[in-house]
């Protein structure tokens, strides 16, 4: 619960800040409309995810009952043992799943939410890690009914069909993670290339005057990384730009040696009209 409650305080932290008002001139009408739908939505991203997580927090409270009412059934006598101990078994298996698949969406809800809190991001990795206990427990609770002979037949499918569970879980969230990571690496992507006008002529890049407008060799170009890579030397005194860059976006600055270096001040910017830079040098 001191983790909902963690949330919870970055939650009231973000309606505080709402009601501050830092300037002395009144914002426009649609200025404040846009600024009060911008808050309402992340006050109902907030609100789901918190949602999620006491949702998360109440399944763990009853797999908690259900583990201390297997300990006092399997200490006790009865012909009715096997039977409730197997009733609670099973209510902590689909509990467990339906953990898992809650943290899971919770997950999801944070990639897609404009709410970034790495108190959150903490909190969900400690609730994957109760699971993963929980995970444990239930074997060891299997071993010690074998021990007093409690052997239920259901509770090894049970605890089989718990593992395959959690495993097609571990593995598709693998799958979601790895798919994410390509797609943000494919966004986050750029080539350039720089050269005299007879080499990019060479490679098709610069064909009767157009760029790229032809079959280019495309092996000319450096692949980078527009979130690491802000900076690209020319390596000569003379640049032209031919791909087309908002101009706000970049500067073109000399070195000690009087030669060009393309600095990128707005990555985003820069790259939003085109993946692919060509600079003429001579």
């Amino acid at each position: 619960m001191k983790k909902v409650l963690l949330f919870a305080a970055c939650a009231m932290a973000l309606t505080a800040c709402k009601n501050e008002k830092v300037t002395p001139e009144q914002p426009s009408v649609s200025a404040t409309d846009s600024l009060q739908r911008i808050i309402e939505q992340k006050d109902n991203e907030i609100n789901d995810m918190m949602g999620l997580l006491n949702d998360v927090e109440e399944g763990f409270r009853d797999i908690n009952a259900a583990e201390n009412r297997v300990l006092i059934a399997k200490d006790g006598e009865g012909a009715n043992k096997e039977s409730e101990i197997r009733e609670n078994i099973k209510f902590i298996q689909q509990r467990l799943i339906q953990n898992r698949e809650l943290i899971e969406k919770l997950r999801q809800q944070m990639r897609e939410s404009s709410f970034k809190g790495e108190q959150l991001k903490r909190t969900i990795e400690n609730l994957v890690k109760q699971l993963d206990n929980k995970d444990i427990q239930l074997r060891q609770l299997r071993a010690e009914l074998d021990a007093k002979d409690i052997h239920i037949a259901e509770l090894d499918a049970t605890i089989s069909d718990l593992n395959t569970s959690v495993n097609d879980l571990k593995g598709e969230n693998e799958s979601k993670a790895q798919t994410i990571n390509d797609q943000d690496k494919q966004i986050n992507t750029a080539w350039f290339a720089f050269g005299t006008k007879k080499e990019l002529k060479e490679q098709n890049i610069l064909l009767k005057g157009k760029v790229l407008q032809g079959n280019f060799n495309k092996n000319y170009f450096t692949k980078i990384d527009i979130r690491v890579d802000k900076e690209i030397k020319l390596y000569s005194k003379s640049a032209n730009i031919l791909t087309m860059h908002p101009s706000g976006s970049y500067t073109l600055q000399r070195d000690a040696k009087d030669q060009y270096v393309l600095r990128i001040n707005n990555p985003q910017l820069f790259w939003s009209t085109s993946k692919y830079l060509v600079v003429q040098v001579k």
